[in-house]
């Protein structure tokens, strides 16, 4: 499902989806390897498996990509972005919930840019169960306690 365009953005960027990532998913090219792990991210919040094939560069690029929609995402922090030239790196921490356990996916990504373009070329993934308490901060992102929140 994709999102509206006037609810701000699921990558996190505080920008309305119109003008943050739906630019991306329209067609534009995206200007660093950042922006595209962001749209990629809202992509696959959105279940737009056409453009995360797309933005997956040919030599590592899947056949095709499963409808995991039991997978609910929540939350995306970038914890560090880089380029240089034509190749790009991003880490960040996703957190998402699937069958009832509350997971995330750190990465460090990379990226190559080719006529324009960037693509995601692959990364060094690392999945976490997370374990959250009653009174710890809700794993959504909402800022409120677990048990007042999400649990």
């Amino acid at each position: 499902m994709t999102p509206s365009s006037n609810l701000l953005c699921p990558c996190g960027s505080g920008k309305n989806y119109q003008v943050c990532c739906e630019i991306y998913h329209l067609g534009q090219a995206a200007p660093d390897p950042e922006s595209l792990m962001r749209s990629r991210y809202t992509a696959f919040s959105g279940s737009m498996w056409e453009y995360l094939l797309n933005t997956w560069h040919p030599s590592t690029r899947p056949m095709s990509l499963g409808n995991d929609d039991q997978v609910e995402w929540y939350k995306l922090d970038v914890l560090e972005s880089s380029s240089e030239s034509d190749k790009g790196k991003v880490s960040f921490a996703a957190t998402f919930r699937q069958a009832g356990k509350w997971m995330q996916l750190r990465e460090k990504s990379r990226f190559q840019c080719e006529e324009g373009r960037w693509y995601y070329v692959d990364g060094d993934a690392e999945w976490l169960e997370l374990d959250p308490g009653r009174n710890d901060p809700c794993p959504c992102g909402s800022g409120k306690k677990f048990k007042k929140c999400c649990a």
